[in-house]
Formats: structure tokens, C-alpha cells, sequence
């Protein structure tokens, strides 16, 4: 009886530790092999509305793509073949939504952020500038958008994926940012559909 309770014991335990973020995924970022999040912050790093998945795509777009849909809160990275992988994502709030072609110009690794002067009429209190790192809006990536304003990012606010609450830019959780940056090649073709 006693080594049943405490083999019982053990089982619960065991569970309660797979239950708690400290012993939940830890992404990894590719480049510096450093965790993307620390323990506390890994639970809530990970939400994401629409999980990260190859899918079929039936769409005329060459393989490296990037398509977005705006109204769909979806980001598809083309892959050919007739798949893709699809990501949940952040959109611009009403008023600032955008849609149109353009590719990517630059990417960068723990970016920081210059909020751009429209932004700042809008809410001078933000700061002037904020060094990259996980409390950073932009998160663990981004990838600049043409001439535009916009990037496709990652974001410190994991649980906005799948609402239209940004300024106009795709926002992402950075592991699915993390590995979007992966696959995307600078000149990569952009596609935002509303």
C-alpha cells in the first residue's frame, strides 16, 4: 500500500511539473541558441489563436511568398506544391488597415523601435526609441515591408495574434515570427489582401 501511494504521488507530481511553463516548450532562438523567453514568460509566449501548420493553398503565388489577409488574421508563407504554412497574426485596428504588394527590404534580429512621428501625434507617450529585446513591441523579429511604414513582427503582447489591434503592422508570436524570418529572403514578394 505504501509504495502504491507513493508511486501515485510521484505520477501527480510529474503531471503537475508537464502542467507548469517552466516545463513547457522553450523556443530557441536559431541564431544565438539562447531561449527566446524565460520560464515565466513561456506560457504565455506561446498563445496563439491559430497554430502554426503546413496547409493546402491553391493560390497563383510563387514559392517564397508571403501572403497576408488582413480579414482572415492569417499570414501564408508560400511553400509550392499547392501548401503553405499558415501563421496566426496580428492586424491594423479599423482605420489603419492597408492592403497592397510590396517585398521585404530588411530584417533584423531583436530590432529596436523608433515609433514612426504619426505615431507619436497619436500617442506622445510613447518613447522616442526602445532597444530591442522581449520588452520590446517589436519582439524577436521583424521584417521591414518596402517603403512602407509596416513590418511583419514579433510581439510582447503574444495574446493580440488573431485581433486587429496594431497601427497597421502583422504582429506574430515570436516563435512563429522567429521561424517565418527562417524561411523569408530579403526581396521576398509581400502580398497584403484585406
Amino acid at each position: 500500500m505504501g509504495r502504491t501511494r507513493a508511486a501515485l504521488s510521484g505520477l501527480a507530481c510529474a503531471f503537475v511539473a508537464m502542467a507548469t511553463p517552466a516545463a513547457a516548450f522553450t523556443a530557441i532562438d536559431p541564431l544565438t541558441r539562447q531561449p527566446l523567453y524565460s520560464a515565466e514568460e513561456t506560457y504565455r509566449a506561446q498563445a496563439s489563436a491559430v497554430p502554426r501548420e503546413i496547409v493546402s493553398f491553391d493560390g497563383r503565388y510563387a514559392p517564397g511568398t508571403i501572403v497576408v489577409s488582413t480579414s482572415q488574421r492569417r499570414l501564408w508563407y508560400v511553400l509550392g506544391s499547392g501548401q503553405a504554412v499558415q501563421y496566426g497574426v496580428g492586424v491594423g485596428r479599423p482605420g489603419f488597415t492597408w492592403a497592397g504588394t510590396h517585398s521585404i527590404t530588411m530584417k533584423r534580429e531583436w530590432p529596436d523601435w523608433r515609433p514612426p512621428s504619426a505615431m507619436l501625434k497619436r500617442r506622445p507617450d510613447l518613447p522616442r526609441y526602445m532597444k530591442g529585446g522581449p520588452d520590446n513591441p517589436l519582439g524577436a523579429r521583424a521584417m521591414y515591408i518596402g517603403s512602407t511604414i509596416y513590418r511583419i513582427h514579433g510581439s510582447n503582447e503574444p495574446e493580440t495574434i488573431g485581433e486587429a489591434v496594431s497601427s497597421g503592422c502583422i504582429r506574430m508570436t515570436n516563435e512563429d515570427v522567429t521561424d517565418l524570418y527562417s524561411r523569408a529572403r530579403v526581396g521576398a514578394r509581400v502580398v497584403v489582401l484585406r
